[in-house]
């Protein structure tokens, strides 16, 4: 076989060992589903008449606005569970075994964000159905769903090669399920809860041109429907950067990490 035949194999067998974790302890997974649904029923039943009203509508027209916003924060916030895996498995040992045996070193961080990108569209699909069943329409057409399920996992995929290097960097689990707080919440400050251009001005700033304001309204417009001008590609070239970011970041730090 070749080189990459033997990648590809010794990823899949990682990829069926993070899956079999998961299966095994479903209470990351669905903690990182309950964030975004919890969230979502606070701010549509709690707050969702007064801001849908400040924004001409009400609670529905508020609900149709916010969960794409939401959908987003579920997949930011499932990076969490990579980072505390790969801290996991770099702290415990493991990992020494893994460099004993006859396997792909890729393989290793490879199958860990693979597998996190199943999850995070797992607990997506959790999201939306919690959506669907409180009030959210959607206008979009078959291809338009299609193309917002390939934005989500363009999202996924670069989020979780970012929070792999975070795990690698942390000397502790609980400071590897720190670290991606950031990201997770990121959302917060772009246009998922409420539009960026009634923000103050410093903060409209930047959330015009933070990562999660464009990606947020990319998935808006492909829901509702509607034109999604530049954002789809300013969307895409995100999620790219991250990714090239967080898997050079990964490779450099576990090709040069040593036993902890």
């Amino acid at each position: 076989m070749s080189s990459l035949t033997y990648a590809v194999h010794d990823s899949m067998t990682m990829l069926r060992r993070n899956l079999k974790h998961a299966i095994r302890y479903p209470s990351v997974g669905f903690g990182s589903a309950m964030t975004p649904i919890l969230m979502l029923l606070l701010f549509v039943y709690a707050f969702g008449d007064s801001i849908g009203a400040g924004m001409g509508g009400g609670r529905d027209a508020y609900l149709n606005y916010l969960t794409p916003g939401i959908i987003i924060m579920g997949v930011a916030a499932g990076s969490m569970s990579t980072s505390i895996a790969v801290c996991s498995d770099m702290t415990e040992g493991i990992i020494n075994r893994f460099r004993t045996m006859n396997i792909t070193r890729s393989s290793f961080m490879t199958g860990h964000v693979i597998g996190s990108v199943i999850q995070t569209m797992v607990s997506a699909v959790l999201v939306v159905g919690v959506a669907l069943a409180v009030g959210f329409r959607s206008g979009a057409t078959p291809l338009e769903w299609l193309a917002a399920a390939g934005l989500l996992v363009a999202i996924a995929f670069a989020v979780t090669w970012l929070s792999t290097a975070l795990g690698l960097i942390s000397k502790t689990v609980e400071s590897a399920s720190n670290k991606p707080l950031l990201v997770q919440f990121l959302p917060f400050l772009g246009s998922a809860f409420v539009p960026a251009e009634s923000m103050s001005p410093g903060l409209r700033w930047f959330a015009e041109y933070q990562p999660f304001t464009p990606m947020t309204e990319t998935l808006r417009g492909l829901l509702s429907g509607s034109e999604i001008g530049s954002n789809g590609w300013i969307s895409l070239a995100w999620c790219a950067g991250i990714a090239l970011v967080g898997y050079v970041w990964s490779r450099s730090l576990f090709n040069g990490s040593t036993t902890r």
